[in-house]
C-alpha cells in the first residue's frame, strides 16, 4: 500500500488539488447567488418605498402678489406655511409690512396671498381712523377682503354692508379685468381666463358655469358665488 501510494504520489496529490479547488469554487459561488438575492430584495424594498413616497407627496398653487421680490404663481408642498410660498417668491421687498398677515397660516390650493407695502397699511389706517381701526401684532386689518393669509378681516362691517346687494355684485358677463380681480381668489390670470371663456363661448348661462374656466375650482367658486351676477 504504502510502496503504491509512493509510486503514485503525485497523482493522489493532483486529484486532492482538483477536489480542493472544486470545493472552494462552489463555496465562492454559493455566497455570491445569497449576496446576489438580498440585494434584489432590498432594491426592491427601496423602489417600493419611493412609490409609496410619490403617491403620497401632495402640493398646493398659491398667488402671491404685492411687496415680494418675485410676485407669481408658485407650488408648494401640502403643509408649508404663508412665509415659505413669500420667501419662494423671493422673499420680501425693502417696503413690505407684514403686520396684517398670518405667516404661520398653512397654505391652501388657490389661496390668494397679497403682501402690503408700509404706506398702503398707513394710507389705510388714516383714512379709517374714524372706524377705529387698530394695527397691532394681535390685530391688524387687511385693506383688502380678499387676503387669504390676513389675521383679522375687517370687523368694523355693519350687517347691512356685509350682506351684497345685488347691485354691488360683479359681472361676470360684463366686468373688466380690473373689477373681476377684486374677487376673492382672483387674480389677473384667472381674469383673463374668465374673459378669454366668455369671448370664446358666449355670455355665462349661470353663475355656476365659471367653473368651467381653468384655474377656477369648486373652493374659489364658494368664496365668490355671493359676489357675482350675470
Amino acid at each position: 500500500m504504502i510502496y503504491f501510494i509512493k509510486k503514485n504520489l503525485k497523482y493522489i496529490l493532483a486529484i486532492l488539488m482538483c477536489v480542493a479547488l472544486f470545493i472552494v469554487t462552489y463555496i465562492y459561488n454559493s455566497n455570491d447567488e445569497v449576496n446576489s438575492t438580498s440585494n434584489v430584495k432590498k432594491s426592491s424594498v427601496k423602489k417600493e418605498d419611493n412609490t409609496n413616497q410619490d403617491i403620497t407627496l401632495k402640493t398646493v398653487f398659491v398667488d402671491v402678489k404685492g411687496a415680494v421680490n418675485a410676485p407669481g404663481v408658485y407650488e408648494l408642498e401640502d403643509g408649508k406655511r404663508v412665509i415659505d410660498a413669500i420667501n419662494l417668491a423671493g422673499g420680501l421687498s425693502d417696503n413690505a409690512n407684514t403686520i396684517n398677515l398670518n405667516l404661520s397660516k398653512k397654505l391652501t390650493d388657490e389661496m390668494y396671498v397679497i403682501v402690503y407695502t408700509k404706506n398702503e397699511i398707513a394710507n389705510y389706517k388714516k383714512n379709517n381712523s374714524n372706524n377705529n381701526v387698530s394695527c397691532a401684532s394681535n390685530e391688524c386689518i387687511c385693506p383688502d377682503k380678499n387676503n387669504d393669509a390676513c389675521i383679522k378681516q375687517n370687523s368694523n362691517e355693519t350687517s347691512s354692508e356685509v350682506k351684497t346687494s345685488s347691485s354691488d355684485k360683479i359681472s361676470i358677463n360684463n366686468a373688466s379685468k380690473e373689477e373681476l380681480m377684486n374677487l376673492t381668489g382672483i387674480g389677473e390670470s384667472k381674469a383673463d381666463a374668465i374673459i378669454s371663456y366668455r369671448n370664446e363661448n358666449g355670455s355665462f348661462k349661470n353663475i355656476e358655469e365659471i367653473k368651467n374656466v381653468s384655474g377656477i375650482g369648486d373652493s374659489i367658486f364658494e368664496k365668490i358665488k355671493d359676489n357675482i351676477t350675470l
